[in-house]
């Protein structure tokens, strides 16, 4: 493995040298959080019931991290599969502009202020080739031309190729990152172990209660007012900022407690994907609650939909699952070559950048 590490640092670096290879500006690796307590009982609701362990991301997906994913795939910025929105640079809740005059490998930057919010106005599609990409190893690409839709983000945890819209295929078997499932995503916002005794149960909320939650403002900046404690939710247009008056996305994890697992803003801020269990169609769906929920309902377990695998939307964003990591450090032992970049890249650091 040491002797494969370092084919692959000559390799890159003399990919930099010879100029074809672009290396811009890096986010901070991804933090990931258990959840554990593998089989569990569903919620009276008919979800979120797990037989598995697998991880989570902490914090939704930021603006930083997805322009880092197009400056990589698309350096020349031809915007393949339309994977940026242009509403990403017109909207004052969006927060990545495209700059066609920039030097190649830097053609998408993060507006000003919009670093550590969640990315929106991107489809199911787009998320899945971001599974892609980091399945196989977050490359940089030298070219963005795809016209047999092998490219990193094209194929790997999803087998979609250069389509843009219809059926989402199901995650391959060797994926190591993916669209969370609707139970998956469910457990991990409301399920709590040591309710009812120790015998578990659900919150109503994703944050850890079942009570009212309140509601944050934003600072000029766009950080929640609740500094990631408490029984508070980024909902009901009360966070505006950068000039908006009906709400917007907030700094991840500003916005109140966690979870019982330690996943900030399951509830309110940006309204989340996830894939439905045993349906193949050309729907997803969503939950979670956005910045623009005008309920407490709206924000609560109760609340799910179905949309259009093309739809986008300013309150719509993501976070990833993952295999937990003895699970991957097992699949490196056994000689998982083809697993082994995206592994390489996977570190729980204390960040939410």
């Amino acid at each position: 493995m040491s002797h494969h590490r370092s084919f692959l640092a000559s390799f890159l670096a003399a990919l930099v040298t010879s100029g074809l290879m672009i290396t811009p500006a890096k986010a901070a690796p991804i933090e990931w959080v258990p959840v554990a307590n593998p089989g569990n009982a569903a919620d009276t609701t008919g979800y979120g019931d797990v037989a598995y362990t697998f991880d989570i991301m902490k914090y939704e997906f930021t603006n930083t991290r997805y322009a880092e994913f197009l400056n990589a795939i698309d350096p020349e910025g031809t915007n393949p599969q339309g994977v940026w929105a242009a509403q990403m640079n017109s909207s004052n809740q969006g927060g990545i502009s495209q700059v066609p005059g920039n030097a190649l490998g830097s053609k998408y930057v993060v507006k000003t202020d919009f670093a550590d919010k969640p990315v929106n106005f991107l489809s199911s599609f787009s998320v899945a080739r971001v599974a892609n990409w980091l399945q196989n190893g977050s490359p940089v690409s030298p070219t963005t031309t795809d016209s047999s839709g092998t490219a990193p983000q094209n194929t790997g945890a999803y087998a979609i190729g250069t389509a843009t819209s219809g059926t989402l295929p199901a995650k391959s078997a060797g994926a190591l990152y993916w669209i969370p499932l609707e139970n998956e995503w469910y457990k991990a916002a409301y399920y709590n172990p040591t309710l009812n005794s120790g015998s578990g149960g659900y919150t109503t909320h994703g944050n850890g209660f079942s009570t009212t939650p309140g509601t944050v403002t934003a600072s000029v900046n766009g950080v929640g007012s609740a500094g990631g404690t408490g029984n508070s939710v980024n909902y009901d247009q009360t966070a505006n900022w950068n000039g908006t008056s009906a709400g917007a996305p907030t700094s991840v994890g500003t916005n109140g407690a966690a979870s019982y697992y330690g996943a900030f803003d399951m509830s309110g801020n940006i309204i989340e994907v996830n894939t439905l269990t045993g349906v193949a169609s050309s729907d997803v769906g969503y939950r979670d609650g956005s910045f623009a929920s005008a309920t407490a309902a709206a924000i609560s377990s109760s609340n799910r939909a179905e949309v259009l695998t093309t739809s986008t939307d300013n309150e719509y964003g993501f976070r990833l699952a993952t295999v937990p990591e003895p699970q991957s450090l097992a699949l490196l032992a056994t000689g998982g070559v083809a697993f082994a970049a995206g592994l390489l890249r996977r570190r729980r650091i204390a960040t939410n950048a």
